[in-house]
């Protein structure tokens, strides 16, 4: 009896000690993996509950979301354009049992595994597409991942593409072509106001033709719009384009009357 007594103390500490590690407790982003005698036995948490001690063993897992900032990669374009590349991808795991026993590391495999996918899809695109079409190889990249990651019980929730650095030679060759660009726009902008100056001027021309004295008043009105500027220039006389239109066009009428006047004598 009195050796059981010594010895109580000594069972107490013990049991304190089994029933603190049987005790756990997981916050509301936590799960914990549980495995006995090396068996997978089931998710825990979040909250308080109890393992057996030296029999389980737990592994915790965090269902947050985790960003990657996947380092920049050295890509060749299909058209041989070598570039570098750099992203972030965001995952959270879904599965905690299949994150822990389908792979063996899953943030090490899908921090690798973006890395690949990275340098393989833009690998099989021209420069001009991975510099237009930000969002669609966002969304190409995004669906290759998930689909990869899901029998680990990943969902790749998205992928953006953060910076595309170019060679000094090729954002040079870029400069240049996008100055082509505009000065092949401002060609046709001037070419198009011509055509409709013209169009606009022979319409003119078509009504002054019908009043001659219209244009002696038009060169009036520029002269006294010249005056108002108070400028010093020498301005020709155009006294005589009036009568020179009236002239034509009197010559024309003349003209027409008498061959008219020859077909009713024939």
């Amino acid at each position: 009896m009195a050796l059981f007594d010594s010895q109580l103390p000594i069972v107490i500490v013990i049991l304190l000690i089994l029933l603190s590690q049987s005790i756990k407790i997981v916050r509301e982003y936590e799960r914990v993996v549980v495995f006995r005698l090396g068996r997978y036995s089931g998710v825990k948490g979040p909250g308080l509950f109890f393992i057996i001690p030296i029999i389980d063993r737990v592994q915790l897992i965090d269902l947050r979301v985790v960003t990657i900032d996947v380092q920049k990669q050295v890509v060749i374009t299909r058209d041989n354009v070598t570039v570098d590349v750099d992203a972030v991808i965001y995952y959270r795991v879904m599965d905690p049992a299949k994150a822990v026993i389908q792979v063996e590391n899953y943030r090490v495999a899908t921090a690798l595994l973006s890395q690949t996918t990275l340098r393989d899809v833009l690998g099989q695109i021209d420069l001009d597409d991975l510099l237009s079409k930000r969002e669609e190889l966002n969304l190409k990249l995004q669906t290759i991942l998930d689909r990869h990651t899901d029998p680990w019980g990943i969902k790749v929730t998205a992928v953006t593409l953060r910076d595309v650095s170019l060679p000094e030679s090729m954002m040079r060759a870029i400069a240049k072509q996008a100055e082509a660009e505009r000065e092949k726009r401002s060609r046709i902008i001037l070419a198009d106001g011509e055509l409709q100056a013209s169009k606009t001027m022979a319409e003119a021309a078509a009504l002054y033709e019908h009043a001659p004295v219209a244009i002696k008043l038009r060169e009036l009105q520029t002269l006294a719009e010249i005056a108002r500027e108070r400028n010093l220039i020498v301005v020709t006389s155009g006294a005589d384009v009036g009568s020179t239109a009236g002239l034509v066009a009197a010559l024309q009428r003349a003209v027409e009357e008498a061959g008219r006047a020859g077909e009713r004598r024939a």
